[in-house]
């Protein structure tokens, strides 16, 4: 499957998601409308729904891909590695989408399988969202403007203003994800000192906040993959962190603020300036260099003895 990399707006310390793959399903970048698909595995959260939400959980297809949006019930969903090569490290996958829709295989269910191929538990996180429109084609609408505003050129001295989303919510989400692995880590065989979340666009920026507001997460590492670059307050305790963007990331505006807030916190941190990927490329592109940036944190987590 190949993947188009495509820009769309930004949520909270993330830019937000819209994943394409080339597909003979549509070449246009339409949405279609789909069936929900069958989530044999996916484990209620019980969280709570989402205030003014009126519309019931839909799924839709751009470039091929599944999304999910209207999302008011979170789950969790495990894709557990073959006890033979497992290791016990533990990854939270947070995939993107703005907080109005969820990529759920490009950077969902796909980046769990290729992590338990390398011996490492995935959880797919699918978060409560944003309420949108109730029909296809009035989101598809909705998108298209959005993303017409965030075309614009922003004048050379200014980053364009990025929308602020209330996620409590979402990190309710992840609370509720991390309480659930730990209460099950036997069953599960996770080694609850080596917890990470890997989180894309919107993702990411689940996965920032997450790391600086929640009291009741302790993760042992961090990726946020091409997400907000702005600095932040980082945490004494904060975790080593991971960090993935490509120069023409149609969001990236040539900032490393989160980059120099974890250095001059004194923990560890590795960031990948690519070249090339664009924004939502996934586990890759064919022919661009962000391709190699799956291997390159498996290297990491390597290193650093997460693995």
């Amino acid at each position: 499957m190949i993947k188009q990399p495509f820009p769309t707006l930004s949520g909270v310390l993330a830019a937000a998601l819209i994943t394409f793959s080339a597909s003979t399903f549509a070449q246009d970048g339409k949405m279609y409308p789909m069936d929900a698909p069958e989530e044999p595995n996916a484990i209620p959260l019980e969280t709570g729904g989402v205030e003014g939400q009126a519309e019931p959980e839909s799924w839709f297809r751009q470039w091929g891909d599944p999304m999910a949006r209207n999302i008011s019930r979170a789950t969790l969903t495990p894709v557990l590695a073959d006890p033979e090569k497992a290791n016990g490290a533990t990854v939270i996958v947070a995939p993107g989408g703005g907080f109005m829709w969820l990529s759920m295989d490009n950077e969902g269910w796909q980046v769990a399988e290729a992590l338990a191929e390398q011996g490492i538990n995935a959880f797919v996180l699918k978060y409560r969202l944003q309420p949108t429109a109730p029909s296809l084609e009035a989101f598809e609408n909705q998108m298209n403007r959005r993303f017409e505003e965030a075309g614009e050129s922003p004048d050379a001295d200014e980053v364009p203003e990025r929308p602020r989303w209330d996620l409590s919510n979402q990190i309710a989400d992840v609370e509720a994800a991390y309480a659930m692995i730990l209460k099950r880590a036997d069953e599960w065989g996770v080694d609850t000192s080596r917890i990470g979340m890997v989180g894309f666009s919107a993702g990411a920026g689940l996965t920032m906040a997450t790391t600086l507001e929640s009291e009741k997460v302790d993760l042992a590492f961090i990726a946020p993959i091409y997400g907000g670059m702005g600095p932040v307050d980082v945490p004494e305790d904060a975790p080593p962190m991971f960090s993935v963007i490509a120069a023409d990331d149609f969001l990236f505006h040539g900032e490393f603020g989160v980059i120099q807030s974890w250095f001059n916190a004194g923990i560890p941190v590795e960031f990948h300036l690519y070249q090339n990927g664009g924004h939502g490329f996934g586990l890759g592109n064919p022919d661009r260099t962000s391709n190699k940036w799956f291997d390159a944190f498996m290297h990491w987590l390597d290193v650093n003895g997460f693995l």
